[in-house]
């Protein structure tokens, strides 16, 4: 459908008749502090993303799509991630289409799923493809980043208003959009804002207006925010400060110092401060969870090497500072070190989503962990779409295990009552506390029951356990063992009283087998083989 800018008409009447839903006084979908942990609340109830994002081009057609929708109930996603794209949304300035956004929204109600809606706005993986042909052609009016040398980027430049108000004119179009369709059913329930920001070739952007700011002072809510958190930087930042020895006004270069990372900071508060005032705005129309997302640094790589400025972790205090309208910093993680990178954003009370991962066997395994050691309020491999066999693929299965234990995960975020590992053939084990037990978790190879385990490369496995009281667990994952020891050192030895394979069912117990004899080792310990997934009921009992 499309709709001039002002009024929506037309356009009112027919999504009141397309989308109309009674109103049940469901709030909107929002974020709450639970403990130590940040959930995600929709439909009055909290909410846990078991999701897929879709490739860049997917959402473009409306025929294609419908051939995909079933495929994502195969892999037993709740949510899909998909884009909304300004190039189509506003084809011509001032003129609107939601069509895209509609038939998304149509589509997952239909499948019982819920979206979370990308805005590829002024940037997408650092350039601004996906801004509209009214804008790439008039750069004169929208202005281009440059080079040091005076040549043009594919990145529209933060530091030109026009460039500014068009992307929250379009933003706040969509988000009225939303709040008139949506807000009674809250399909839609986090937007990302923009995407993958960040400069490259080069660490900062030389055009007029930038270097005329860059020879300004510091802003002075940048400076009072180091001066009054200076003991709770992120290192990477306090670090970088130090060295230009914690001075508290000059410009950029004579607080920081003459820097690659210097033009990078300064990039950093200007990005950011620029998503905040879309952000903002967006949520002046409706106001639910929004995000932006990092591609994250190869190692070695140094500042314009990379997507430089985005929200990557040590540039976390900029981005808190210059939007407060984001609620979450969201890493895309498409490298191995998933334990460094969550531990990166999961600080400074940055709760964790991870809106893209690797799309890979692996993906079904680090979601436990994900989801487990760090609270996550959710997971998503990208370009779901491409899996080959939906029925054979793992994240289905992990997916199911985790669908499954969604409440009692819900019901225990924030109490320190859950854990999440993974194992590969460089961290073979891991030793935790949990429900008056010392529990040690190794990788089935350790057994050696497997010709595998004799393999250079072992494929990684892991798994969560939640205690649901003193000696109480529900282990869950592929290819784990696990061994109790009391923390109480009287003599005592802990012994498995009983352990039970089984499914939640609409939320209730089912016990499958009895796990005894040969299956738990005649008592010794819990074990899940590596080509399968599954959940066990577990309780010890002390003896001397």
């Amino acid at each position: 459908m499309i709709q001039k800018e002002l009024p929506f008409k037309s356009l009112i009447i027919f999504s009141v008749i397309l989308f109309s839903i009674e109103s049940n006084g469901q709030t909107r979908p929002h974020l709450i502090k639970k403990g130590n942990a940040v959930q995600l609340v929709v439909n009055e109830k909290p909410y846990l993303i078991l999701g897929g994002e879709l490739g860049n081009s997917s959402a473009s057609d409306m025929n294609y799509m419908r051939s995909l929708w079933p495929k994502m109930n195969e892999l037993n996603l709740n949510t899909l991630l998909a884009p909304v794209y300004w190039e189509l949304m506003e084809p011509e300035e001032g003129i609107f289409d939601f069509s895209l956004t509609d038939s998304l929204i149509s589509e997952a109600r239909k499948h019982k799923l819920k979206l979370v809606l990308l805005w590829f706005g002024s940037w997408k993986n650092s350039m601004s493809c996906y801004a509209p042909a009214w804008i790439k052609t008039n750069p004169t009016r929208f202005p281009r980043a440059k080079q040091k040398s005076g040549i043009s980027t594919e990145i529209l430049s933060p530091f030109y208003e026009e460039n500014l108000l068009a992307d929250i004119k379009a933003f706040r179009a969509l988000m009225k959009h939303l709040a008139l369709i949506d807000k009674n059913a809250s399909t839609v329930i986090m937007v990302q804002v923009e995407n993958e920001i960040g400069m490259i070739p080069e660490a900062r952007d030389y055009s007029e207006k930038a270097n005329e700011e860059f020879m300004k002072a510091v802003p002075e809510k940048l400076m009072k925010y180091l001066k009054e958190n200076k003991e709770k930087l992120i290192p990477e930042f306090y670090n970088f400060w130090k060295a230009g020895g914690f001075k508290t006004s000059g410009n950029w270069e004579e607080v920081f110092g003459k820097s690659a990372a210097t033009d990078e900071a300064f990039m950093a508060l200007r990005f950011a401060s620029y998503v905040e005032k879309v952000a903002a705005a967006g949520k002046t129309e409706y106001n639910i969870p929004m995000y932006v997302n990092a591609a994250l640094i190869r190692a070695g790589y140094q500042p314009g090497q990379y997507p430089s400025a985005g929200p990557l972790p040590h540039l976390i205090d900029i981005w808190r500072t210059a939007a407060p309208s984001i609620d979450i910093l969201a890493p895309d993680i498409y490298f191995p070190f998933i334990e460094e990178w969550c531990n990166k954003y999961h600080q400074s009370g940055n709760p964790l989503f991870i809106p893209e991962a690797k799309n890979e066997p692996e993906a079904a395994i680090k979601v436990f962990y994900a989801i487990g050691a760090h609270d996550g309020i959710g997971f998503s491999p990208f370009a779901i779409e491409q899996s080959d066999d939906t029925r054979k693929d793992p994240l289905r299965k992990s997916y199911d295990l985790l669908s499954q234990l969604t409440p009692l995960i819900l019901e225990n975020q924030g109490k320190g009552q859950i854990i999440g590992f993974i194992f590969d053939q460089n961290k073979k084990e891991t030793e935790i506390q949990l429900g008056g037990y010392t529990l040690h978790i190794k990788h089935i190879f350790t057994l050696n029951y497997s010709p595998k385990a004799l393999e250079k490369v072992w494929q990684m496995t892991g798994g969560i356990i939640i205690c649901t009281g003193p000696g109480k667990y529900f282990i869950a994952g592929s290819g784990i063992v696990v061994t109790f020891e009391p923390e109480q050192k009287d003599g005592s030895i802990a012994g498995i009283l009983s352990a039970n394979q089984g499914r939640f069912e609409n939320g209730v117990w089912k016990q499958g087998r009895r796990m005894n004899g040969d299956e738990d080792h005649q008592g010794r310990h819990i074990r899940i083989f590596d080509d399968n997934f599954e959940i066990q009921k577990v309780e010890l009992y002390l003896y001397k």
